[in-house]
C-alpha cells in the first residue's frame, strides 16, 4: 500500500525499504533496445514483456524488486490479484550500472532465484558489449555463459527469443579505455 501511494519507486528486501534512483543514458537506451527486441519477437509467441515500472513479488519471502525487464509466456500471474505485482517471470534481466552491479550479481540474484518460475537471468554490462546468461539447467543447477561482442548473438531459450548484441548496444557509446 505504501509502495502504491508513493511517487518514487522502492525495493523491500529484508524487512528494509530501499528508495531507487534514475539510470544513466546508456542503461536507459540499452533497456529500450531489450524491451523493443523481446517484444517484436513475443507477439506471435503468447509472451509478455515488462519494464523497469512492473514490480516483482517473491512470493516465498514477501520481498519486492523492480528489475529493468522480466518476461513470461503464457498468463501473468500477479500477487493479490492486484495487477502491479507480477509473481511469475521465467526471464528477468538487469543492465549493470556502477551503483548497483554487485547487488544485481549478489543478493538480488539470490532473491531472484526463490521464485519457482524464474530459469534464466541476464546481466548487460553498459562500458563493453558483454552478457552474461545464467541459466537454470534440467538438473536445477545455473549454468553460466558469457557473450562478448557485437557479432555475436544469445538465445534464451525460456522464452523462444534471441538478443543480437548489435540491437542491444544500438545508439550506446563504449568509453574509451585506451587512456
Amino acid at each position: 500500500a505504501f509502495e502504491r501511494e508513493s511517487d518514487l519507486k522502492h525495493e523491500y528486501i529484508n524487512g528494509e525499504i530501499f528508495a531507487m534512483t534514475g539510470a544513466s543514458r546508456f542503461h536507459n537506451l540499452i533497456c529500450v533496445n531489450v524491451i523493443t527486441t523481446l517484444r517484436n519477437q513475443a507477439k506471435s509467441k503468447g509472451c509478455t514483456v515488462y519494464p523497469a515500472d512492473m514490480r516483482l513479488r517473491i512470493q516465498a519471502t514477501g520481498e519486492h524488486t523492480y528489475p529493468d525487464v522480466s518476461m513470461l509466456c503464457g498468463e501473468s500471474h500477479f500477487a493479490e490479484n492486484i495487477f502491479d505485482s507480477l509473481i511469475n517471470p521465467s526471464l528477468i534481466i538487469e543492465v549493470l550500472s556502477p551503483s548497483t552491479e554487485r547487488y544485481d550479481r549478489g543478493k538480488k540474484f539470490q532473491i531472484y532465484r526463490k521464485i519457482e518460475t524464474f530459469k534464466e537471468y541476464v546481466l548487460i554490462s553498459q562500458d563493453s558489449p558483454h552478457i552474461e546468461h545464467y541459466a537454470l539447467n534440467p538438473a536445477g543447477k545455473w549454468e553460466l555463459s558469457d557473450v562478448i561482442g557485437l557479432d555475436k548473438s544469445l538465445k534464451l531459450l525460456s522464452v523462444d527469443c534471441t538478443l543480437d548484441m548489435a540491437e542491444v548496444y544500438d545508439l550506446v557509446i563504449f568509453p574509451d579505455k585506451s587512456n
